[in-house]
């Protein structure tokens, strides 16, 4: 198997840009895979870990070029994956080019901006993150804060500040908001309607969004608000202050509050704060012996009258041959945690390195991790998984590495999969993900977050999932349930999806 890596000292592209150019070069006929980017210390440990070798005196303001083939691959495969390289800079250079300077920090855009109003996006390192948040703040503007990896101590700092001047910081690790009927962040397209939410979770948003979209049910808000902000740390903060904006938003008829399992503590307060507001709330807070999203969806239909639809499913899948274990391999976080919940209670304990209980972690060698004698739930959107490389919703390399090793572990039974669509996200994930499904010989079910309305066509990828050979549902707890069906257990139900 070939592998070259080179350095190009003082060339230099954003990791955005550079990691549509992997994307290109991976997408050559023989490429195996390639990872073009800067030699960053986390981008070095992360190319270490794809088991690329770096030259010596490799430092951030090199450019790496990493590349290995297929054992197959034909004569000049190299020359043409290094030829896309070049390609694909030159491309995204010019397409890139501007006549106006754009500024280099939230304050100097906002001097630009103006005096009018509006909501400040931050998606940089989270290391960077708090100066620029800061200076949203010191401009009275909310702001959303899309970066992840940011301390816990700085988000509340930040919402402290926040609270005591009326403004609200959606965020950290806020991946989907719709404000002003515009979607941000990895959002899907739904029209507009009487339902606002409240987001501790952003795939478990995007779910509720999608089955109510199904329903004909839209959402006129979203606001996120950070996967931390119910933690006993942060102490919900934002989440009041949101709650209190979609209560005084006179076309919100009913708001509903979405969170991974949240600090008991907090969610008492929040039921207390809720139960003073004139609007009425539904509370979808995941935890043991709690509703899931779909059953939490299905409540919000029936409290505004509509009819609850039957959730699609699309294919078949078969009884496992062999194997006892199921393996869950996420792109959701929430997803993650609302599948765990469900199958905890049919299968006994579940292995994750985002466990419902310390006692369960996985270890931090995820090839490791994922061969353990247990059921294994991951969530390939964790910090630790996404420092120096692509969220998997953009980029699924991570995951389908994973897919090939645990489709290859006799003891896998059923393999439990989530694809999320929507604005942001990965253009065509079933392009990837349904041969790799293919040729997967144990059973797959999938869970496909999606609207009519997405970039993807939602049609089109849970068609071309199920012609693989996966079982597709729109609802995640459904789908568990399914995954454990197939393994001869009976999912304990709480009211959720049928």
């Amino acid at each position: 198997m070939t592998t070259l890596v080179t350095l190009r000292p003082g060339a230099y592209a954003d990791s955005v840009r550079l990691l549509q150019v992997s994307r290109t070069v991976q997408g050559v006929a023989g490429v195996a895979t390639a990872q073009v980017a800067m030699a960053t210390p986390l981008n070095v440990e992360v190319l270490e870990q794809m088991g690329f070798a770096l030259p010596e005196g490799a430092g951030p303001n090199d450019m790496v070029v990493a590349v290995r083939l297929d054992a197959d691959a034909a004569d000049g495969t190299l020359d043409r994956a290094l030829a896309a390289v070049d390609e694909a800079l030159a491309t995204r250079a010019e397409s890139g080019a501007s006549e106006i300077a754009p500024p280099r920090t939230t304050a100097a855009a906002l001097r630009r901006l103006g005096p009018a109003d509006a909501l400040v996006l931050v998606s940089v390192p989270g290391a960077s993150a708090l100066a620029e948040a800061m200076d949203a703040l010191d401009a009275d503007r909310d702001v959303m804060i899309f970066s992840d990896n940011v301390p816990v101590e700085q988000e509340v700092a930040l919402k402290e500040i926040a609270t005591a001047r009326g403004l609200l910081v959606m965020g950290p690790d806020c991946g989907t908001a719709v404000v002003g009927g515009l979607g941000l962040g990895f959002a899907n397209a739904t029209s507009p309607g009487p339902v606002g939410i409240v987001a501790a979770s952003g795939t478990g948003c995007q779910q509720l969004l999608c089955l109510l979209d199904h329903a004909g049910v839209g959402v006129g808000s979203a606001l996120g608000v950070g996967g931390r902000d119910l933690s006993a740390a942060v102490g919900g903060a934002s989440s009041r202050e949101a709650l209190r904006r979609l209560d005084a938003d006179p076309s919100v008829e009913l708001v509903v509050v979405v969170s991974k399992p949240p600090a008991p503590e907090v969610a008492a307060s929040l039921r207390e704060y809720a139960a003073t507001l004139g609007t009425p709330v539904e509370l979808a807070l995941l935890g043991a012996g709690q509703p899931d999203l779909t059953a939490a969806a299905e409540a919000v239909l029936r409290a505004l009258g509509r009819e609850v639809p039957e959730w699609p499913v699309t294919g078949s899948a078969a009884a496992p041959t062999g194997g006892h274990l199921l393996r869950g391999l996420f792109v959701g976080g929430t997803l993650c945690d609302e599948s765990m919940l469900v199958a905890t209670a049919a299968l006994g304990p579940i292995r994750s390195n985002i466990p419902l209980t310390r006692d369960l972690a996985l270890d931090d060698d995820l090839d490791a991790a994922l061969m353990v004698d247990a059921h294994t739930m991951v969530d390939f959107g964790d910090d630790a998984l996404t420092a120096g490389r692509a969220h998997p919703m953009i980029d699924p390399t991570l995951r389908l590495e994973q897919l090939a090793r645990v489709a290859a572990d006799p003891r896998t039974g059923v393999v439990l999969l989530d694809v999320v669509l929507g604005h942001g996200a990965e253009p065509d994930p079933a392009a990837l993900l349904a041969p790799a499904i293919a040729s997967c010989d144990r059973p797959v079910v999938a869970c496909v977050v999606g609207t009519a309305a997405d970039p993807q066509d939602l049609r089109r990828q849970v068609e071309a999932l199920a012609a693989a050979g996966a079982e597709v549902h729109l609802s995640n707890a459904a789908a568990t349930r399914r995954a454990i069906e197939l393994l001869g257990q009976t999912a304990a139900g709480n009211g959720g999806a049928r």
